[in-house]
């Protein structure tokens, strides 16, 4: 038989196979509803299969993909006890796919899908700081060889999917999935979407980059909800990140749950077909997320009807629902053509061939390679590359001899690092800022948590502010959580149900309508406050909070993403010194959740949060951060006049400069170039980044530097929906750290 002649390519391959498969085999094949950490039970030195994957094989002749059969955390309720580690995950890898393949008259193989936010979402798993953190340590290289050491885990692992957030842009900070997105900025969150899928498949494990579109859009913050969107703001803001995610070749796209003008992602045959693929070019497998084909039930009353109308709309397969399980009967009844499943069915097998399933369908049962943070340091130094200094008087670096305590809930706290879609973690794999501080001053500093995170007890609130006056410095470590380890009780598809206390104000779910910080937290400043003592408030943060009296009364402010495992160490060599903070903000943080929207990219039709209550503007803009050294530029030359017909044959101009760091450490820059379209036939933004990069240079080092553009940059939507460059004069920002280095204008003839 053809398919099993493995010189032939594998799309003819996975189309002679397609034709020898039954309707109900080709159902299967784009069946992914099994949990896969619910399909196994491990005992001490026992693994057994549960009845319920060995009916699911044997109903479609196969199996098709298997979600998550690595997942631990107390959603999936695997751990070290229970859970698969070192051998175990090989073991078990080899034990269903040997009954899957057993089981399929063509001993067909499954795909496994994993997820990797912030890396592997498993017992050991190597993890990185989440994605604002990425986006504000601003280095798309980095972030390309971290997500690299990420797919060489899964690669070992047999992973074949790995389910990574990279396309939803922020665009309201009372979301809790904000720590799922790289900016505010769709240039920035696309760059780093295309390092993040090139560093992957790099390792040779294709990616299904999520959420697609628009998630990052809803209403009222709030999960899943409505995106009230037209046309151009969702192809200016929020396609750009699937746009160069596609041109990385990314292989897989997990459509969004919200709808977009009415409209369910997963219903939009218009975004997953004419945009996704027509347009973009894209031609790998569109997965649905979690449950979310049972969503569409509530337009259709029907499962069968529901998983025919995902189909038509372009998914290819399934996540849990019972959608996609009705296809057989959907076919039958004529509410989708079997030649659509075929589409989808060939896109699955195609890919099977591709990862070599056929040839080695098991891994080699020995034990995988323990990836530690300190065997792969890009975890940390993307940890030291984005903590963001937002105000210092000369508090920071910490002097030696000062007399230091260390106060509040985010001080001593393992999972608050490390954000949603987290394993559990071994005695000793994670830095906190105390230990980090113990480490690197070399000593331990009294410490009081003062208060939890999220409770309303406030009786450790004396004990903090006395711990401050016996003080010289105090450092106040408050912020959020993410930690699924407090308690959350969880929906189907994971997603945290905050019925109860739980210590978490953060992640999937858990949408929050004050920007504030959560429970005592900020009583517990104003004690520290009241001691009179000078102040460092480092914030470790899901999202941006609204922090004005906090951050007016601090001597020093350190802002930082959940910097990850290593995140205590690194905050601890920013504090003392040893490293200058680089990190940039990825996005605004306002001054009230009453100001949203607060991005700094608004149109230019309106004056953005203007409000006769509060100054103008943001706190802290996107692209703003500090640092110990001081940087300037000379030089600066702004590019000639250039024509329509030059930058659409391939043409870059570039803006020139002298970078100097005129300080005395070494230290990083991120000069920043900014465009507003004066002269447009629609409304523009009122800036837009368009290039930055960042710079490492040694005290007094100086570098010639330039920063370009081209078509894609320059162009816009049109009023009939062109992407085109008008001619016109665009007003050019060179910055750095919030600040205008200097302006000029670029014409275009």
């Amino acid at each position: 038989m053809l398919f099993e002649d493995k010189t032939q390519p594998p799309r003819k391959r996975a189309e002679d196979l397609l034709a020898r498969l039954t309707l109900r085999e080709k159902v299967g094949q784009v069946n992914q509803r099994l949990f896969g950490f619910a399909i196994y039970s491990r005992k001490r030195e026992d693994l057994e299969l549960v009845q319920e994957f060995r009916d699911e094989v044997e109903r479609y002749g196969g199996l098709g993909l298997l979600y998550g059969l690595y997942r631990a955390d107390p959603w999936s309720q695997k751990d070290f006890e229970n859970g698969l580690h070192g051998l175990w995950m090989k073991r078990a890898y080899n034990q269903v796919q040997r009954y899957v393949v057993e089981h399929s008259r063509f001993g067909i193989p499954a795909l496994m899908s994993s997820e990797c936010p912030h890396g592997h979402q498993a017992l050991d798993g190597y993890l990185l700081p989440v994605n604002l953190a990425m986006g504000a340590a601003c280095s798309p290289e980095l972030t390309r060889d971290a997500f690299r050491v990420c797919g060489q885990q899964l690669k070992e692992l047999g992973v074949d999917y790995a389910l990574i957030s990279m396309l939803d842009v922020l665009r309201d900070p009372r979301w809790g999935r904000c720590e799922e997105c790289y900016s505010e900025d769709p240039y920035l969150a696309a760059a780093l979407a295309k390092s993040a899928v090139a560093g992957c498949q790099e390792a040779g494990v294709p990616v299904v980059a999520k959420h697609f579109c628009a998630q990052g859009e809803g209403t009222g913050g709030v999960n899943a909800s409505a995106a009230r969107i037209g046309e151009r703001e969702l192809r200016e803001i929020h396609l750009p990140p699937m746009k160069a995610a596609a041109e990385a070749g990314v292989q897989g796209v997990m459509a969004a749950y919200n709808e977009i003008d009415g409209i369910y992602c997963h219903a939009n045959p218009w975004l997953l077909q004419h945009v996704l693929r027509d347009e973009m070019g894209f031609s790998g497998v569109v997965m649905a997320d979690g449950t979310a084909i049972d969503r569409l039930d509530g337009l259709t009353g029907d499962p069968a009807a529901s998983g025919a109308l995902a189909l038509r709309s372009g998914v290819d397969v399934s996540l849990w629902d019972r959608g996609f399980s009705h296809l057989e009967e959907a076919v039958n009844r004529g509410l989708v053509s079997e030649e659509r499943l075929d589409q989808a069915v060939l896109r699955v097998l195609e890919l099977k061939f591709a990862q070599g399933l056929f040839e080695h369908p098991y891994l080699e049962e020995e034990p995988p390679r323990l990836y530690s943070c300190q065997d792969f340091p890009q975890s940390l130094e993307l940890a030291r590359q984005s903590p963001v200094l937002l105000k210092n008087q000369g508090a920071l670096p910490l002097g030696k001899g000062q007399k230091l305590a260390l106060i509040g809930p985010a001080g001593d706290d393992v999972y608050s690092m490390l954000g949603d879609y987290t394993p559990p973690q071994r005695e000793g794999a994670c830095v906190t800022l105390r230990e980090g501080l113990r480490q690197v001053l070399g000593q331990d500093l009294p410490f009081a948590q003062g208060c939890s995170f999220c409770g309303a007890d406030g009786s450790g609130l004396a004990q903090a502010e006395a711990l401050a006056r016996e003080s010289d410095l105090v450092i106040l470590a408050l912020g959020g959580s993410s930690s699924r380890f407090s308690g959350a009780r969880f929906d189907i598809n994971g997603a945290a149900v905050m019925d109860g206390p739980v210590e978490m104000d953060c992640g999937e779910g858990v949408d929050v309508s004050s920007l504030r910080l959560p429970g005592q937290q900020e009583a517990l400043a104003r004690a520290v406050f009241a001691a009179g003592k000078p102040v460092v408030t480092v914030v470790v943060a899901g999202r941006p909070y609204a922090l004005p009296e906090i951050v007016e009364q601090s001597q020093a402010v350190l802002y930082a993403f959940y910097p990850g495992p290593m995140g205590g160490q690194a905050l601890a060599e920013l504090l003392a010194g040893r490293r200058s903070p680089s990190g940039r903000l990825p996005a605004s943080l306002p001054r009230s959740a009453g100001q949203l929207p607060c991005y700094y990219n608004p149109k230019a039709s309106y004056s953005p949060t203007h409000y006769c209550d509060l100054p103008d503007g943001a706190l802290f803009p996107f692209g703003y951060g500090l640092s110990y050294t001081s940087f300037a530029v000379e030089d600066v030359s702004f590019p000639q006049p250039v024509s329509r017909q030059a930058l659409e044959a391939g043409q870059r101009v570039q803006v020139r400069f002298t970078l100097k760091n005129t300080g005395g450490m070494d230290a990083y820059a991120v000069p920043q170039l900014y465009l507003h379209d004066a002269q447009a036939s629609t409304v523009r933004r009122r800036r837009e980044l368009k290039a930055f990069q960042k710079i490492f240079l040694r005290a007094g080092e100086a570098r010639a530097c330039a920063l370009s553009l081209g078509w894609e940059e320059l162009a816009l939507y049109d009023e009939a929906m062109h992407f085109t460059v008008e001619p016109g004069g665009f007003q050019l920002f060179l910055s750095e750290g919030g600040k205008d280095w200097a302006e000029g204008l670029l014409e275009v003839l």
